[in-house]
Formats: C-alpha cells, structure tokens, sequence
C-alpha cells in the first residue's frame, strides 16, 4: 500500500490576469525601477580629491570621519600602533613589533603555527582601535590579531577580546591567518571605494582592486566622472532634472531609501555580488541578518555585531520616518547635537527632559556613582542621558563600545522572563531585575504595553499561544518590516498547515524583505507548493528570485512548464553565482553542493561539499552532506567513515545519530543502528520521522511493544501524515491488531479520499474480522 508522491506533470497553465501585485506597484512608481537618470556604464571614478574644488566643506568634515580612515597604506603618518620593540606575551609566546628598513613588522605565529615576521602593508580603521593587513599569497590580505588600543595606547590580541576561552589555533577557522580573518572576503567590500573582489573560484585567489582605498565620497554617492561634465557647464546649462548627473540620489528620497544607503555597510549581512550603485533596491546586493540569536537576544537586543541597521530598522524611530542623518552629520559621521539636545529636535524637552520622567538626578546634584555590568563608571547625572536609558551597548572587538539603535523602553520584567538585558541593570549592576521592577511600577503605574520582542519570543519558544502573537506581528503592517520579517522565522520548527499558509500569504507583500524571509522558510511538500512558488521567479527582487530557484531546483526539468523553464534557469543561474561570489567561505560551497544535488550531479555537489570543509574543517553540515551524497552513489563505506568522524567530533550535532542509524540499517549492521535510532530519539523526542524509523527497526528485531509505543508517538504529534499514518496501519496489520488499523484507516480515508487503495484495505480488514 504505497502512495505516489512522485512529482510529474503537475503545474496547470498559469491564467494571465490584469492585476499587479503591490511590490510590482512599488518597484515601478515608489522606488524609481527602470527610471535611471544617469547611465552607469558611462559613469567613472574619479577620486575624492575631485570633489575638492566645489565642495571644501563637506571635504574637510569628511577627512574627520572613521571612513577616511577606514583603511590606508601603512606609513609614519597612518600607524597609530607602537612599533618601537613592544612585546605582547600571551600563553606562552612572545609576539613582537618592530620596525626594519622603515617597514612596520609583526612577529608572531603563522598559518603553521611557527612563530615568524609579517610586513604590515595597510592599517585598518583608527579609533577605538586598529587593525593591520598582512599580504599573503593568492592576494589575500589577512587581518593580524595584535591589536593597537588607541585609548589606552596598548597592545591586545583580538582573539582574547573576541574568542575568550577558546582554543583559536592554526588549525582554527577563526585563527587570523584563515578564512575568518581575511579582508578580502569579509572587510573590504565597505573598507575601500569602487570595491571588486575578484575571486576566482577555480583558483581560490583574489584579484582584489579598488577606486580609492578608503571610503571616499564615491562610496556614498557613485562615480562622479558625469557629476563632474554637469559642474563644468555654465549653470544655466545644467539639466536640472538628472540629479546633479550624480548615480546616487541622497536627497529627496523616503527615510527607507537613505537608511539603505547607509545599511550596505552598516549591517550584518550576506552580500549577493560587488555593489553596482545603480542598485535601487537592498535585496538585490545582500540579504541583512535577521534579529534572531545568535546575533540578537531572543526579544531582539544587540547580542553579537550588528552594525547598527539589524537594530535600527526594529524601531519606532525608522517607522516615523528617522534617517541617519536626523542625528549623525553624513560626512563627518558625527552627532549634529550632543547629549539630550540631541533627542529633543523631535521629543518635547517638558515631558521628557524632566526628572518626572526618568526619574534621575542631574549633574551636581549629591549620589553616587555607579558601575556597570561591562566595569564603566557613570557618575551622578548620566542617568538622565537618554541614550544611557534608551540605548545601553555593548562592547566589541574588544573595546569597541556600540550602542543598540532600536531604542527601547528599558523592560526588567521581560529581563526577568526571557532572560535579556535592560538598561537598569545594566547600569545598576549590582541590582537585581525584580529591584528595576519595583522601581519602575512606583514610577510608571502597573499598566505595561506589549511588546513586539517578547511576542516574538512566544513563537520562537512555541508557548501555547505563540502562533497567534506571531501572526498578528506578521500580519500587521504598523511593524517595521524588518520586524515582520523576524516573526516569519520565529517559528521555523513549526511546519504545520496553519504556519505554511501564513508564510504562502507574504509572498505578494510590498516588503521584500517579508516576501523573501517567507519563502526561505518555506519547503515544497506537494504539487500545489511548487505551483504556488513558480511565479516568484520573475519577482523584481533578485534574492526572492534566487530563493524560488533554490527551492524549485528539486523537480525535474520536465515537470516546470515551458513558459517558465527560461526564468528558473535564468534565476538558477543567479542563485550561482551568487554562491559562486562567496565561494571563499564554507556555507557558500555548501549552499553550491546543495544545488548540484538537487540538479542531479552528485560529483559536483561531492566536490563542493570537500571543498566546504577544506576551508573550515568545523563546518559540519558539508560533512553531514557529504556522507549522505556517498551513500546516494552506494559508497556507504566512504560514508561511514565521516559519519563517525562527525560524532566523534561534533556530539553537540542533533540529527547526525539519526542520519547514522539510518545508513547502519542500510548497510545491514542492525544492532549498531537500533543503538544510534535510541540516541536519536533521545535527542529529538519531538521529531515524528526519528521515532517513525525507530519504530520501524524496533519491530524489526522484535520489540514490538516499544515499537508500538513509539509508532503511536510518532503518531500523535503529526496525526494527519498519510505517510505515519499508512506506517502504522502496516504495524497493526502486521500484529493483528485489526480493531486499530481499521479505525486509523476510516480517517486516513476521510482525509484523503483520492486514495482507493483505502477502501481496498478497509474490505480486507472487514473479511479478516468476520
């Protein structure tokens, strides 16, 4: 009794209507698509030195800015660090600077391990810190872990500050010779201007070039060698409608197109290719991280890097129409005001520059200072800085203090229930969450407004009425999108019906970021999937189409219909290289691997999958792949072997016991794989298909009560899977338990009534009865 859950000839023709989905309505009208005023294939670089002549003020402010310094050829006036002899001990060796022949070195351990002498040949950044570049071959250039403190003026190796308590050896991916560290690959593209990569994917090198090795004014504002045509004519001359003949419009645009000006480099995120300026839309370059952990605190809180656009675009502020430089003056990036004056452009200073609102005492008056969480001391007064209450930060890199950009009500209470950080206690370490409450209900009342993190956190946790809080952030278009983005994959463990049509629902929303986080979540599971997806591969946004390529790349050629067959294989094609573009690092090769796979050519998703693991040999999802495409091609032995390795090395990995008894059972080493199927049940208590297998082997070798149980388990956590359902009548039949299988095959019929091998069953269970 078998059902057919093969996919051929399925997608019906699509009907043409004569309506557009409302992202077509934006690309077109709100965000400018296909409305280009300058050409960009004609648009050079010219330097910012040329932008000297006209405009000394902003030029001036912008030699002030962390993007002047971004990066630059080390030399006497660039190299803030002592290099005069310093020593830097640390577990056992000694790491040196020194200068030799009017060159900056650093003596310390190499790509083997064996202390040697590196040239410095860039600086990286100046304030709070910086970092050096050092050449090695294939043109990479490698981020050096001795790092200059310019507060302190002193030395520290960046692994302690960021890795403090692991092992970060030669071996190690993060290690500063390796792939973690490479500037190439993970800084320059927002270090330098006119930024190309040019990594070559055969040869593993980089051919890395660059306009201006800093972040000049091009970087912002495009090549300027059509800006500068325009200047040169007599003004009555000018065409007033081409936007100065500059690529990139800084004015007069939505407070959503300048923030994502600035959120190509200020945000964590997967780029999808070397940025071309005259890319309007965000998704069309990268993917930014969603607020979720590990970057984020489960309600949304910086946690790990952020670059500020991940918490921003969560605010109040970004919905009511705020942009970068509401605050912070664009050339120099430094705040137009300081302290509160700063807030109170929009807030009115007489409700909430008083001390009735924050309740803190003001500079002079009597207290005492207090010590943060992070060992900072603030003293009387800095309790009435909103930023103190409204942005607490954190450090990284060391010394590197940051601040979230989501601007929050300080919550104790959630602090108390979802275990994330407040501004309380953050600067009032040595209290308590419960002592924050207290204080906060004599000030503010009992009354408390909900609060979109911690609904969040219901669906993430699957709390009884997690679903509902989720939908009603998802389907609310007063969240910031990059919040409703967030919610969609709040509950990515949660793949029932309900939750499939929520993620359905998203993909005609006027939010790229919602459309593409909506279909990402989402696996085909039927013929009606694969319809509903075909047509995000003419989406307008490249990494929605790129995503609907991905997922449909497992049905066979045959089976897409003819008029969609040019946009797949033109969306297939973006998808690689994309990956392609990032096949430096180890997910990219995997991702690749995944594609070969599913396109059916095994030897490249082989090949894809080593070379994952080449360049981090923690990286065990290729190894996991890896074994499983083996024992596709019936190399179950070559599969073995790195399963073992996986468990030695990775016991954390949920899911690879599983994946590993199933291959035993396969090879026939049945008491080894009943064994591994338990650890696996164990491990995923929850997971229907691990107790389904485990069932099944246990009845093999003749548990049949726990076999019963755990079918029945399986069972009752996904009570309408035709195929647990079909498994279960099997093992009824099969121990005469006839009352059982007839009454699961009455429902399977009722809920799936094209199948008429059901009512054959159903005869053959009534003549045996009778």
């Amino acid at each position: 009794m078998e059902r057919n859950w093969k996919i051929t000839g399925y997608i019906a023709t699509v009907v043409i209507v004569l309506a557009f989905p409302a992202y077509i309505i934006k690309a077109i009208y709100i965000d400018g698509f296909g409305q280009e005023n300058v050409n960009v294939n004609t648009a050079s670089f010219v330097g910012s030195k040329a932008c000297l002549e006209c405009h000394i003020i902003e030029y001036d402010l912008w030699l002030q800015s962390d993007h002047y310094f971004a990066m630059d050829t080390a030399d006497d006036k660039s190299v803030l660090g002592n290099f005069n002899n310093a020593v830097l001990e640390r577990k056992g060796k000694k790491h040196k600077l020194f200068r030799k022949e009017g060159k900056f070195f650093a003596h310390t351990d190499g790509p083997d391990g064996q202390m040697e002498d590196f040239e410095i040949s860039y600086t990286f950044g100046a304030w709070p810190l910086q970092q050096y570049l050092v050449k090695f071959p294939g043109g990479r250039l490698q981020t050096l872990a001795l790092t200059w403190d310019t507060i302190t003026k002193s030395w520290y190796h960046m692994a302690d500050a960021v890795y403090a308590g692991q092992d970060i050896d030669h071996t190690n991916w993060l290690h500063w010779t390796n792939q973690a560290q490479n500037w190439n690959g993970m800084c320059a593209d927002c270090h330098s201007t006119n930024l190309v990569k040019g990594f070559d994917i055969n040869s593993g090198n980089y051919h890395t070039t660059w306009s201006e090795i800093t972040v000049g004014c091009e970087a912002c504002h495009g090549p300027s060698s059509e800006h500068l045509k325009w200047a040169a004519l007599p003004p009555l001359a000018r065409p007033q409608d081409n936007n100065t003949a500059l690529l990139v419009k800084t004015s007069d645009i939505s407070n959503t197109s300048y923030v994502d000006l600035c959120a190509r480099c200020h945000s964590r995120r997967s780029a999808l290719d070397d940025f071309h300026h005259g890319t309007k839309e965000l998704l069309d370059h990268m993917i930014p991280a969603l607020a979720i952990e590990p970057n984020y605190f489960i309600d949304g809180q910086i946690l790990e890097e952020d670059y500020v656009y991940g918490s921003f675009a969560q605010s109040k502020m970004y919905m009511n129409d705020v942009q970068c430089n509401d605050c912070h003056n664009v050339h120099s990036g430094k705040l137009i005001l300081q302290d509160n004056d700063l807030c109170l452009q929009c807030h009115r200073a007489d409700l909430y520059d008083t001390y009735s609102h924050h309740f803190h005492k003001y500079a002079g008056e009597d207290g005492e200072a207090v010590v943060s969480e992070f060992g900072d001391t603030y003293q009387v007064g800095e309790g009435a800085s909103c930023i103190n209450c409204h942005m607490p930060g954190r450090y990284y890199m060391g010394v590197d203090y940051r601040r979230d950009h989501s601007f929050r009500i300080p919550r104790p209470d959630l602090s108390e229930e979802l275990g994330t950080p407040n501004s309380c206690t953050y600067c009032h370490a040595d209290k308590s969450n419960r002592w924050a409450m207290d204080h906060m209900k004599n000030w503010y009342g009992a009354s408390l407004k909900s609060n979109y993190g911690a609904m969040v956190a219901a669906g993430i946790r699957l709390d009884e009425n997690g679903f509902e809080k989720i939908a009603t952030i998802i389907n609310d278009d007063l969240f910031p999108p990059h919040i409703r983005a967030t919610a969609l994959s709040a509950m990515a463990e949660l793949n029932d019906t309900a939750y499939r049509n929520l993620l359905a629902k998203q993909w005609a929303d006027i939010e790229p970021s919602v459309r593409h986080t909506s279909l990402s979540q989402y696996d085909i599971l039927s013929v009606e999937d694969a319809q509903k997806i075909l047509p995000l591969l003419n989406d307008p946004v490249k990494a929605v189409r790129m995503d609907a390529a991905y997922k449909l790349s497992v049905i066979p050629r045959d089976d897409i219909p003819v008029h969609y067959r040019s946009s797949l294989d033109a969306a297939i094609s973006e998808y690689r290289e994309a990956m392609e573009y990032t096949a430096d690092f180890a997910t990219s090769r995997h991702n690749l691997g995944n594609l070969y796979n599913n396109l059916g050519e095994p030897q490249k998703a082989i090949a894809q999958y080593k070379e994952a693991i080449r360049i981090d040999n923690a990286f065990y999802p290729s190894k996991i792949n890896l074994a499983m495409a083996y024992n596709g091609l019936g190399q179950n032995d070559k599969a073995e072997i790195i399963f073992r390795d996986i468990l030695s090395r990775h016991p954390e990995v949920v899911g690879a016991a599983y994946s590993f008894g199933l291959l035993l059972a396969e090879m026939e080493k049945y008491d080894e794989a009943l064994l591994y199927l338990e650890k696996a049940a164990s491990q995923q208590p929850q997971n229907p298909r691990v107790l389904l297998n485990y069932g099944q082997l246990l009845d093999f070798k003749g548990q049949t009560a726990k076999a019963q149980q755990t079918l029945e388990k399986s069972l009752a956590l996904e009570p309408d899977n035709p195929e647990i359902m079909i498994r279960v009548v099997e093992f009824y039949l099969k121990h005469d338990m006839l009352g059982k299988a007839k009454e699961l095959t009455l429902r399977y019929q009722k809920l799936y009534p094209e199948d008429k091998s059901a009512q054959e069953l159903l005869d053959y269970i009534e003549s045996v009865m009778s």
